[in-house]
């Protein structure tokens, strides 16, 4: 059995994951960004749809040209590390931004049509019988998630399913699952 304690001053600015001792020996665990699509795991996600459902292709928002540009970097992001792909799918949900509380922008598919004929972060892939469900447009071109995107109603709970999977030894003893946007 064993404890780790840290002891910060509250009274500066708000304290990042950074602060911590154990985060700096050992950054391969705490790494800033994933690096590629994560390994096959026991929990898939997969998109059960209410029997007799067709595929939704909804138009694209209208982005004025500063969010296009947003877009097109963005995308060329998930595209270089592995988390989507071009896509010729029947399904697409258009894409919008949320500006972030740091003023960045959040990309965010508009999944509420899938949402609604489905059976009730990016660790997670896809199952690939779903991937085609996960399609969205933009102005630069059709694109699938291999990953579990946000913004799917099953997200949060199949990724907490796996997060208590994971650590499920370690849960009130140290370890709390816990998700926060």
């Amino acid at each position: 059995e064993g404890f780790l304690a840290t002891i910060h001053d509250t009274t500066s600015d708000v304290p990042s994951i950074h602060d911590q001792p154990i985060v700096s020996e050992f950054p391969d665990v705490f790494p800033d960004e994933l690096q590629g699509i994560p390994p096959v795991r026991e929990v898939e996600f997969n998109i059960e749809l209410i029997p007799g459902s067709e595929p939704i292709s909804k138009a694209l928002y209208r982005m004025a040209p500063i969010g296009l540009k947003e877009l097109k970097d963005q995308l060329q992001e998930l595209l270089e590390r592995g988390f989507i792909r071009p896509s010729v799918s029947p399904w697409g949900a258009p894409v919008l931004f949320v500006k972030k509380k740091d003023g960045s922008m959040r990309l965010c598919i508009d999944y509420r049509e899938l949402n609604k004929i489905t059976i009730s972060y990016h660790q997670l892939r896809v199952r690939e019988q779903d991937i085609d469900k996960t399609a969205f447009r933009t102005d630069y071109g059709h694109y699938e998630f291999l990953v579990m995107p946000f913004g799917l109603t099953k997200a949060p709970a199949v990724f907490i399913d796996l997060m208590n999977q994971i650590f499920h030894e370690f849960l009130d003893k140290f370890v709390i699952v816990f998700i926060d946007d």
